[in-house]
């Protein structure tokens, strides 16, 4: 029997049998779950000596903006894009991206952490720039596959990536104009002030 995938073969199955990459970018969900596990643990131990003035990584978002941002747009965002990139093939038929191509969208994803990191030396535009170029650019993968896939009912799940993005976009526009976000430190109409809920 020929190792290789017969010719009548989904073009989409045959491409997820021949590869022949590292197994962590076989799949959308193993990079993307993997990277949410670790970051939100990373999270954890970086924010308290933050919190605290203990350690100083080189943010310019105030210790608990950046652990906010963090678990939301980048540990939630990241456990989205491995639900998409595992979901979408099932409603499709098709395989989204493995290999390099998905290598990428996790270095992006990256990117965007290091970026956070780092934003007192590269600036906060510019790393929001980076940052939210990771969820745009999922919206357009998944909305490709949804859309060259017919798969119509299934184009409502962009909804919640747009969602994010809308929201990444006003959480950065905050600390830009105001030095802070919402999530702490701004009166409410009680008079009181925020405090991060997570």
């Amino acid at each position: 029997m020929s190792g290789s995938a017969p010719s009548s073969m989904p073009a989409a199955l045959r491409r997820r049998l021949s590869y022949a990459g590292p197994a962590l970018f076989s799949y959308g969900f193993r990079p993307f779950f993997l990277g949410a596990a670790a970051w939100s643990a990373a999270c954890i131990a970086l924010w308290i000596p933050q919190f605290t003035g203990d350690f100083f990584l080189g943010s310019a978002y105030a210790p608990i903006d950046w652990h906010t941002h963090e678990m939301l747009y980048g540990y939630v965002a990241a456990v989205i894009a491995g639900f998409l990139l595992t979901a979408i093939p099932n409603w499709t038929g098709r395989l989204p991206i493995n290999g390099a191509p998905l290598m990428a969208l996790t270095a992006l994803w990256l990117a965007g952490r290091f970026a956070m990191l780092l934003s007192a030396h590269i600036g906060i535009l510019l790393a929001a720039i980076i940052d939210i170029a990771f969820l745009a650019t999922l919206a357009f993968v998944a909305a490709r596959e949804i859309v060259v896939g017919r798969n119509w009912r299934n184009l409502r799940v962009l909804a919640l990536v747009g969602i994010l993005i809308a929201g990444n976009i006003v959480f950065h526009g905050e600390v830009y104009l105001w030095g802070m976000a919402t999530s702490h430190g701004r009166p409410s109409v009680f008079g009181q002030e925020h405090a991060c809920p997570i």
